[in-house]
């Protein structure tokens, strides 16, 4: 399905929460949050108190589309109150399943400041740090009703009794035509046929009229 004319069409975007997260924290649980921006315009959920690895948020945010724009970014980081917020990740979410399908609950795999060898472990492993997403996109059906809408209207020939004949032409019944105002015709009549005599009455030799064979 196309995705085209997406311009200023809502997009609403719930963050669930997180698994596996990097701890940046030494002696307390670590309190994460997650920003999500896209097009310029940034979004923060609320800090998760001693939300550790598996924080959980549940916020649900609104983002005006841009035409040609298909990736956000998400970025997770550890509120600190004396000092930086600690990064623990970040990872590029595509929009085209949303977009085209009007609903795309998934997890993205986050990346970190580690070192290969650190990120290798962890694919090979399947541990890699995520965060969940839950997207809505209400324009995706409406414009697939409007497609189905504009396509021009299918008609069915009926079929006919064989196949490549041509129908033939219903004509209405005799009864529908009125009666004949004249009377019908007297039946023929013919006068009798001539009486022929048995040849026993007629002499010997040709009979009158009649070829005589040839010998």
């Amino acid at each position: 399905m196309s995705v085209s004319g997406i311009q200023g069409h809502p997009l609403e975007i719930t963050v669930f929460g997180c698994a596996r997260l990097k701890n940046t924290e030494w002696i307390s649980r670590q309190d994460p949050y997650v920003c999500v921006e896209y097009g310029g315009n940034r979004f923060r959920t609320r800090t998760c108190t001693d939300g550790g690895k598996n924080p959980t948020f549940q916020e649900k945010f609104v983002f005006t589309l841009i035409e040609g724009l298909r990736e956000m970014t998400v970025a997770v980081w550890n509120s600190n109150t004396l000092t930086y917020d600690d990064f623990i990740g970040s990872g590029k979410i595509h929009l085209h399943k949303v977009l085209s399908q009007g609903f795309d609950d998934a997890s993205w795999s986050l990346q970190s400041k580690s070192g290969s060898v650190f990120v290798c472990f962890f694919v090979i492993t399947g541990m890699l740090e995520k965060v969940r997403l839950i997207m809505h996109y209400a324009n995706a059906n409406r414009a697939a009703t409007d497609n189905a809408n504009s396509a021009p209207p299918y008609y069915s020939q009926p079929p006919t009794a064989y196949p490549g004949s041509f129908p033939y032409p219903s004509y209405p019944p005799s009864s529908a035509y009125p009666p004949s105002a004249y009377p019908p015709p007297p039946p023929a009549t013919y006068p009798p046929a001539p009486y022929a005599a048995p040849s026993a009455y007629y002499p010997p030799g040709p009979i009158p009229g009649i070829y005589p064979p040839h010998y």
